[in-house]
């Protein structure tokens, strides 16, 4: 008798789609009045103001076209992460990577648990200023490589890299794409209680990095080639390496202070792609046939983005996504104010498995939440912790979340084998969150 697989990433995606489209034949229609926010320049829900509607259940033919219509919704994330993908095959394909991760690895030979420190430091801090996630898809090759290089299975440096880069994301207060809009919608002053917020960032990240240091060992790999002494990096790849550096900086930059949208960071990894293929001496056609090869290796990627997307737009089409909030909102208010804290911040999770976009769900939630919070005495910043620790960690769990799912086909890593490796340090995760917003309701 043939022996029963996991199921294969695209197929888990198709049935989260059918799921979505049941639930439409499940659940009540209904919606909330919005209204324009001038101040994010979002729409932003009306309080009390849901009703409810017409079921209008999505057909087969819907289900089927929501696939290409969520690639399409999602183009503009696909061509980055194609982009930034064919950009890293030529930093790849020009020797740079290899030789600066020799340099690094050989420097830290007998000091690797601060190396993978260090490399958490730094995903957690891309993480809080830009919500660092998409652009890890086309990291995967190089950390695939780091992961041999080190000893570490592939699932755990995935683990160390992407959940550090969420736990900056949903612990930290600078987030443009999750804490800032929350606060601007909550109307609290914008990055307050950041000292708040970092202490227990801190807290999730050192517990992170602790289990991926004890747990994360490949006991079959072969190091015996990492005693040896790399040659010296050529000017040529250092340069490569600055360049690189140097993009992700300007990216930042631009993110935070000009407006930056996906499309501006395309143009910019694509400008470093061609200057490293020229300085890498790949030649014109050389680098253009490197950058061939790496969207080829991410256009499954991208389709496992866009097939997230369709989820969504399959549970927009029926009308049931503001239901579901109000089914999930509504019972807090009876709830003493610890309780009714922890209760906003597990509801938070379990709407960011149909609402995975972190700044959707918070123009969809601030509106609704806050007023309940004046009314019980709890306050905003709490509403605000409850939202970021919710939405934020289920991003680590969700398969709605193109990116973690994406992340994972790009290093051959089942579902199975991730929820496996990652299940205890995300529930330890969600353990320091639920303190904070406990703790939030006496001390902020």
């Amino acid at each position: 008798m043939k022996k029963l697989s996991f199921p294969h990433p695209m197929i888990i995606m198709l049935a989260f789609v059918g799921l979505a489209t049941l639930m439409t034949y499940i659940i009540p229609a209904g919606s909330f009045e919005r209204v324009m926010d001038k101040q994010t320049g979002r729409e932003i829900v009306v309080q009390g103001s849901y009703q409810k509607s017409e079921n209008k259940p999505v057909g087969i033919g819907k289900m089927f076209l929501s696939v290409p219509e969520g690639i399409i919704e999602g183009a503009e994330v696909v061509v980055l992460i194609l982009i930034i993908g064919g950009a890293f095959y030529v930093v790849d394909k020009t020797g740079a990577f290899q030789s600066g991760l020799e340099s690094l690895i050989h420097r830290f030979r007998k000091a690797k648990s601060f190396l993978l420190v260090i490399i958490g430091i730094l995903f957690a801090t891309a993480g809080a200023l830009n919500g660092l996630q998409e652009e890890i898809i086309a990291m995967v090759p190089v950390l695939m490589i780091l992961s041999r290089k080190m000893g570490y299975t592939k699932v755990a440096v995935v683990a160390l890299c992407l959940g550090a880069a969420i736990i900056g994301g949903a612990f930290g207060p600078t987030n443009p794409f999750g804490v800032i809009i929350a606060q601007k919608v909550a109307e609290v002053p914008l990055f307050s209680e950041g000292l708040y917020r970092m202490v227990f960032l801190c807290f999730a990240l050192i517990l992170l990095i602790f289990y991926i240091i004890n747990q994360g060992k490949d006991p079959n790999a072969d190091l015996g080639t990492t005693e040896k002494i790399p040659d010296k990096m050529s000017r040529a790849h250092s340069f490569i390496l600055f360049l690189v550096g140097l993009t992700f900086g300007v990216m930042i930059y631009g993110l935070t202070n000009w407006d930056w949208d996906y499309n501006e960071m395309s143009a910019i990894f694509f400008a470093m792609g061609l200057s490293v293929g020229i300085i890498g001496k790949l030649g014109i056609n050389g680098t253009a046939k490197a950058y061939s090869e790496g969207f080829a290796e991410l256009v499954f990627a991208g389709i496992i983005v866009g097939l997230a997307r369709s989820i969504y737009m399959v549970l927009q089409e029926g009308q049931i996504i503001d239901t579901i909030i109000y089914g999930l909102f509504q019972p807090l208010e009876n709830l003493s104010l610890g309780l009714s804290a922890f209760g906003m911040m597990i509801s938070q999770a379990i709407l960011h498995i149909p609402v995975p976009s972190t700044s959707g769900q918070a123009v969809l939630t601030m509106p609704l939440l806050t007023p309940v919070a004046d009314l019980i005495g709890m306050p905003r910043q709490v509403v605000v912790l409850a939202y970021q620790y919710g939405a934020g960690i289920m991003d680590l769990v969700t398969p709605s979340n193109g990116a973690l799912m994406a992340i994972l086909a790009a290093a051959g890593i089942s579902y199975k084998d991730w929820i496996s490796f990652a299940w205890k340090p995300i529930l330890a995760i969600f353990l320091v969150a639920a303190v904070s917003v406990v703790a939030g309701v006496f001390l902020i």
